[in-house]
């Protein structure tokens, strides 16, 4: 599917294929895209396809047919069209989240993003889609959100929340030396306590591993952990979902080709105690997938890799900020950082929709009917 844009643009809408001729340009938009999404980059995305890419296809905006040699992307979307999300006829294009690509924003060119969203919006009514988006887990108060303020485009927000952030970004050494200091009393002597405890059977080690060739192991000592925890329990490791263990491990392998990964880790001896993958896009990085050590709660290995982590970072690290890519109320992600990003499900009018109105009113009521279950299931289990 391809049609013309204004301004000699290309709208396109193309598979997930790795052997595409477009997938180096598609590479080339995300290293310079407005807002970093690592987990829409080629790589990764291209890596998450075979476990969870049924149905997605590629929104692209192009200088030409993006399959032309020297083709370059303005904007790049991976999506679903659902054709009844509401329960009637009234198709929607959905942006590809899932429990590895927990950030919904689409890639925009930076150097003329508004521009490449004005191409974006316009292009699937020239292919003849929905002229409704559903982006999925998209920040609420980023360069993204004052462009479709400006765009004066209809759009609602769903499900909106705010998750932690690390952002020492412009702090200068004093403030990053004090940025701990919101912890209180009572919290420095459980931190300090539980350290002393953990300590108590050999010195533990915090590193941050960025050398490719010990990601395999490193891997393969994330997974191990992972089933020996909780998760293994309840049977939702990696280890008993073997194509997500392969995503992870095709996706860390793209990634750090580029150096765009690392795994933060905290070691006694040859022992993992606990393990974080972090994505990075540019300067800054976010947690993909934490696994840690919980034989004994009272040292809360999780909590300790967090706060070294965090110590690690304002020491300088060559990571600015962390984005936690948790869910609302997910204590780990606030109990250090003190920054928010406001996330949001953003349903987005494309072009001239006078039925724009009434899907704005089904999401809402597909919110509240949600949470409502939410609740239900919430008393049951406290019950």
């Amino acid at each position: 599917m391809t049609a013309p844009l204004p301004g000699g643009l290309i709208a396109a809408i193309r598979p997930l294929d790795p052997a595409a001729p477009w997938v180096p340009a598609w590479e080339a938009l995300g290293a310079r895209a407005l807002v970093a999404n690592p987990f829409y980059e080629a790589s990764y995305a291209l890596a998450a396809a075979p476990a969870f890419g049924a149905g997605v296809r590629m929104l692209l905006v192009a200088d030409r047919p993006p399959e032309e040699p020297g083709a370059r992307l303005l904007a790049a979307w991976p999506h679903r069209r659902v054709a009844r999300r509401w329960g009637l006829p009234l198709p929607v294009l959905m942006g590809w989240t899932h429990g590895y690509a927990p950030l919904g924003i689409p890639l925009l060119d930076g150097e003329d993003p508004a521009a490449a969203l004005a191409a974006l919006l316009a292009a699937p009514q020239a292919l003849g889609e929905p002229p409704r988006l559903l982006l999925q887990n998209a920040p609420a108060d980023d360069p993204f959100r004052a462009l479709l303020d400006d765009a004066g485009v209809r759009q609602d927000a769903y499900w909106a929340h705010d998750r932690g952030l690390l952002d020492a970004a412009g702090l200068d050494p004093a403030a990053r030396g004090a940025y701990l200091d919101h912890l209180s009393g009572n919290r420095r002597r459980r931190l300090r306590r539980a350290r002393r405890r953990l300590d108590a059977d050999g010195p533990v080690s915090f590193a941050m591993l960025a050398d490719p060739a010990g990601f395999p192991a490193a891997l393969d000592a994330h997974i191990a952990l992972e089933a020996a925890s909780w998760k293994g329990r309840v049977g939702t490791a990696l280890a008993q979902r073997p194509e997500e263990a392969a995503l992870l491990r095709a996706a860390v392998a793209a990634l750090a080709e580029r150096g765009r990964v690392r795994i933060a880790r905290l070691h006694r001896g040859d022992t993992l105690l606990a393990s974080m993958v972090l994505p990075l896009a540019g300067r800054d990085a976010f947690v993909l997938k934490v696994a840690h050590d919980d034989t004994d709660p009272a040292v809360a290995t999780g909590v300790q890799l967090v706060h070294r982590l965090t110590e690690a970072v304002l020491a300088s690290s060559g990571i600015d900020r962390i984005d936690s890519c948790a869910p609302p109320d997910f204590e780990l992600a606030t109990l250090f950082w003190t920054e928010r990003r406001a996330i949001a499900h953003r349903l987005i009018e494309s072009g001239r929709d006078p039925l724009f109105p009434l899907a704005a009113r089904l999401e809402r009521g597909r919110e509240r009917l949600a949470r409502l279950r939410l609740r239900i299931r919430e008393r049951r289990a406290k019950g």
